[in-house]
C-alpha cells in the first residue's frame, strides 16, 4: 500500500510538521529537520526510512494512477491490454508494477491535483481508450482539509474517479454527473 507523506513548515518556528497517510492512518511528527520528521514518520508505518524523491517542479504533482479492479474485469499487470501504454505512457509517467493491477507513477503539471490527474487520464483515454478510474485512496470517508494539492485533494479525486467509472455502467453521461453537480450546488 502506498504511503503518502505531506509537508507543512511552521513559518514562526521554522519547525517542520510532516504527515503519512496509507489509508488506514494518519501519524503526525513535527521535528526541526524535514527529513528526521519524513523518517521518524515511515519508521512509524513499519518501513525503512528511503530517500524521498526530490519535489516536484513549481505547477506539477505527484500521484499514482491505478486501473481499478471493476474496470480492469480481473486482467493483470502483465495483460496484453496494457502493452501500449507501458511501451508509451504520457510524458512523465511510467509503469509501475503492482501484484493484481496495472498502475503508473506520474508527476504532471497543473494548475492543481486535480487539473493534472484529469488531464492525465484524458490523455491515456485517449491515445490508449483506458479510462484509469483510481489513484490508490482506500479509505474515501476520511476527510482532511489541507489545501487543493493535499490528502483531502486525493480523496476527492478518488471519489470523482469512482463516480465516472461507476456511472459508465450504469449508463450515465458525463453530462448527467456535471448537471447532478450543477443541481446540488445551486
Amino acid at each position: 500500500m502506498s504511503l503518502y507523506l505531506s509537508y507543512e513548515e511552521d513559518p514562526h518556528s521554522g519547525r517542520w510538521t510532516v504527515t503519512g497517510e496509507d489509508g488506514h492512518r494518519t501519524i503526525t511528527i513535527t521535528h526541526e529537520s524535514k527529513e528526521v520528521a519524513a523518517d521518524e514518520v515511515q519508521k512509524s508505518f513499519g518501513r525503512k526510512a528511503s530517500p524521498r524523491p526530490p519535489e516536484p517542479p513549481p505547477g506539477y504533482h505527484r500521484f499514482t494512477l491505478i486501473d481499478s479492479l471493476i474496470n480492469s474485469e480481473g486482467a493483470t499487470p502483465d495483460d496484453p491490454a496494457y502493452t501500449a501504454i507501458r511501451s508509451s505512457p504520457p510524458e512523465g509517467c511510467v509503469p509501475e508494477p503492482l501484484t493484481h493491477c496495472f498502475s503508473l507513477e506520474c508527476t504532471r503539471p497543473g494548475t492543481d491535483l486535480l487539473d493534472a490527474i484529469s488531464t492525465t487520464c484524458a490523455q491515456i483515454h485517449k491515445d490508449h481508450g483506458l479510462l484509469l478510474t483510481d489513484i490508490g485512496v482506500e479509505k474515501v470517508d476520511e476527510w482532511v482539509t489541507d489545501g487543493k494539492d493535499g490528502w483531502g485533494a486525493r480523496i476527492l479525486a478518488q471519489l470523482l474517479l469512482m463516480s465516472v467509472e461507476r456511472a459508465r455502467l450504469l449508463g450515465y453521461t458525463p453530462d448527467d454527473l456535471t448537471r447532478f453537480i450543477h443541481q446540488v450546488t445551486k
